[in-house]
């Protein structure tokens, strides 16, 4: 392997335009959402983290909105993520261009909301369905039926703490590109061990479908958003290296 063949990407102050937007917006949201918190109780989470449909805090913004949005809580979550687009957004900016660039960045985290949220449908659905199936017996009593009924409102209510949020989905929708791009770039895992890009994207990927499936109750990440993610990243570097124009 030759020297040429490591990716060091350069310093902050040489980002292109659209990466650092990027990552400085993160940070004021990040920042914003934790003074506003501690000052006035107001959580913009709920207004741009992402909600299920049925939650009463959802908005058809939060689709994109929740990209930009990490959680308080855990402060490696927005510091891996942005390291990540640091990483590997500088060059896939470089050699498209910040306009395509930009969308590929909003699509791939639109792509890992909507694999989310089918995962989170088919989670959601059936409990509400199980709940409509005993208020549609026409054997229910009043009482039977006002408490179901309750219980639906009380379960929809509470669609609120199941809220998405991260960088993650369009993190790795790049490093999917990246690894078909440049598969043979020598990345560092945990900055000591070198690994091919597309290894990397494989094990990755690997992991993520792993841990979706094994669905561990004390898992909080959205491991099918990240999979959504890759995968739209995929289908849309397959899609523009059908158009040798401008690409890579």
């Amino acid at each position: 392997m030759s020297f040429n063949d490591q990716y060091r990407p350069g310093g902050f102050s040489y980002l292109p335009v659209v990466t650092k937007n990027i990552i400085i917006i993160n940070v004021i949201m990040y920042v914003l959402t934790q003074i506003l918190l501690r000052t006035s109780g107001m959580d913009l989470t709920d207004y741009f983290g992402l909600h299920y449909y049925l939650a009463p805090s959802f908005k058809p913004h939060q689709f994109i909105t929740y990209i930009f949005m990490h959680d308080t809580s855990n402060p490696m979550h927005i510091i891996f993520n942005m390291f990540g687009v640091y990483i590997f957004g500088q060059l896939l900016e470089q050699v498209w261009g910040p306009k395509r660039y930009l969308i590929f960045y909003l699509l791939t985290g639109l792509g890992a909301a909507l694999a989310q949220y089918t995962v989170m449908h088919f989670q959601i659905s059936g409990v509400l369905d199980a709940v409509n199936d005993q208020l549609n017996s026409p054997a229910l009593s009043a009482s039977e039926r006002a408490y179901y009924t309750t219980e639906k409102y009380d379960f929809i209510s509470q669609l609120d703490r199941n809220v998405i949020v991260g960088a993650s989905g369009s993190l790795f929708g790049l490093l999917g590109a990246f690894g078909m791009l440049f598969p043979n770039r020598e990345l560092y895992l945990y900055f000591l061990i070198p690994i091919k890009a597309k290894w990397l994207v494989i094990a990755y990927g690997a992991f993520e479908v792993f841990s979706g499936i094994r669905n561990d109750p004390m898992d909080n990440v959205a491991h099918f958003a990240h999979i959504g993610g890759l995968l739209v990243g995929v289908l849309i570097v397959l899609i523009w290296r059908r158009d040798k124009r401008n690409f890579y």
